[in-house]
């Protein structure tokens, strides 16, 4: 296990890296105004990584005034400016591909391995993509509709938008948030958790180095209920994107809708994994451990109910608690590690809490605790699975937010995905079936934004993401993301070049 005294300088000196203070406003590096400092703390070790002074309201009022001063000169660029900017930045990225990998997994407690081969070249891939994108900010061909008059759409940035992302994927997350922004001509301000800014203070100052103007990317690290609340509520803000829990989604919604701001919410999820009895069992038993366990099932969209047909629950109960033993907990940097600790302390006990709860009403087959010995100073949690739990139960109905899977069973097709859908989220879904047409009537009766066949978790840069119903609504990722930082307006041209005098006596009568 790592400690701050030796290991952590050498693995990001994040204390240097960010000397100058962590907030970016205009192009540079800034301390916050709040008057209050807060620690960045390796969960895998407990240990202080990195004091920062947080954002207050001057910060973010600068933020906002930095992204507004520098929208007309972004938005007027050409989109193949636009595009050659990005382009330059998904190669600053990619050169500095490791250093994002380290302090990815420094700051959240993810396996090295993770970040250097999800985390960090998703983002990148990301980037590529948004650098096409901004070649295509389309709106629609001219025609005539309406008599001698001819009519078309522009589509056009709408301004300064305002996001908040969470802390189970702090790059990630800043990368969907910025990119769809930045290409359709928009400028942004980004407050990422203050519990993980480091890898969102290295994107900005990535882009800027990548030649993307002052201004356009800037990020304010502070609370949500100051800086947070603070973002969401200014009247230069045009644009609200939010993604983390439901309860506080419905508060960013609250504010956002005082000054009628357009609202983009990607929230909680409790995804179901439904196994037919004709399913590839082993198939399906490692991709509930892989849908389960990602990031340490800190993960909107990770598995966390299995519903198996009752001919296949019994064995698929039993080999998945058998491969949850096999699962590697240690250090994020060692390269036996398969998963990493919680975010935090409390996270763990959070989930302690659920799952200490449930051995009151059902099963707990495998892990249901926390290791003991070097691991202890960590915020680590055995992968755990618990079987029998009742359908409207907590464990079941709740957002754990950790290394947890219930697995139930189910008799018919109809109860499967009747099962499936009796939670309030509908964010992510698996189903796993030899059978095409069962497969196919999974993906239209399923009400989720995404719903994988045969595996759990993948996603890619070109299609969407994003729920149905408490899960939210807008899309993160592809074309449909870019279309919600763009607005939409209605250009009509009178072709006759004479006053229409017909329309005047229709209005105001004969005069």
């Amino acid at each position: 296990m790592h400690n701050p005294g030796s290991a952590i300088p050498e693995r990001f000196a994040a204390q240097e890296r960010f000397a100058e203070g962590a907030q970016f406003i205009g192009g540079r590096l800034t301390k916050g105004t709040s008057g209050r400092t807060h620690a960045v703390v390796d969960p895998a070790s407990g240990e202080e990584v990195f004091t920062y002074e947080l954002a207050g309201v001057e910060d973010v009022d600068a933020a906002v005034a930095a992204a507004h001063a520098a929208f007309p000169g972004w938005s007027s660029a050409t989109p193949g400016d636009r595009s050659d900017a990005l382009h330059r930045f998904a190669a600053v990225l990619a050169e500095r591909a490791e250093d994002f990998a380290r302090a990815e997994s420094l700051q959240c407690g993810k396996p090295l391995k993770l970040t250097r081969e999800f985390d960090v070249p998703g983002t990148i891939d990301n980037t590529a993509f948004f650098a096409g994108a901004a070649r295509h900010l389309q709106g629609q061909s001219a025609g005539e509709y309406s008599g001698d008059h001819t009519s078309y759409v522009r589509r056009e940035p709408i301004g300064v938008v305002g996001s908040i992302a969470p802390w189970n994927y702090p790059l990630q997350m800043a990368a969907w948030k910025i990119l769809p922004a930045i290409a359709a001509g928009n400028t942004i301000v980004l407050k990422p958790a203050e519990i993980t800014p480091l890898t969102s203070l290295l994107f900005a100052q990535a882009a800027t180095d990548a030649g993307i103007p002052d201004g356009v990317i800037n990020i304010v690290t502070g609370t949500g209920k100051e800086a947070g609340e603070c973002l969401v509520g200014h009247p230069d803000v045009v644009m609200t994107s939010f993604t983390g829990s439901t309860a506080v989604g419905k508060r960013v919604a609250e504010v956002a809708t005082a000054t009628v701001k357009r609202l983009h919410l990607e929230l909680g999820g409790k995804a179901p994994f439904v196994v037919f009895d004709d399913a590839d069992l082993e198939a399906a038993v490692n991709g509930a451990v892989a849908g389960a366990l990602i990031n340490t099932g800190q993960d909107c969209t990770a598995a966390t109910r299995a519903y198996v047909q009752r001919p296949l629950y019994e064995a698929f109960v039993e080999r998945t608690a058998a491969l949850m033993e096999t699962v590697r907990l240690g250090d994020p940097f060692a390269a036996g590690t398969d998963l990493g600790p919680l975010i935090s302390h409390a996270q763990r006990d959070r989930v302690a809490g659920f799952v200490d709860r449930a051995r009151g009403y059902a099963r707990v087959v495998a892990g249901g605790e926390a290791p003991g010995g070097e691991l202890a100073k960590g915020a680590y949690y055995k992968p755990t699975l618990v079987a029998d739990a009742a359908q409207d139960s907590e464990i079941v109905q709740s957002e754990i937010f950790g290394p947890v899977l219930v697995v139930l069973p189910f008799d018919s097709d109809d109860e499967g995905i009747r099962l499936a859908n009796d939670t309030p989220y509908g964010l992510a879904a698996s189903a796993w079936s030899r059978n095409v047409y069962r497969a196919n009537r999974a993906t239209r009766e399923i009400k989720a934004g995404c719903v994988w066949i045969n595996d759990h978790i993948p996603i890619i840069s070109e299609m969407p993401h994003g729920g149905y119903k408490a899960s939210g609504f807008g899309k993160d990722m592809s074309s449909y993301s870019f279309e919600e930082y763009t607005q939409i307006k209605h250009v009509m041209f009178d072709n006759t070049a004479v006053v229409r005098k017909d329309w005047h006596r229709t209005i105001f009568g004969d005069r």
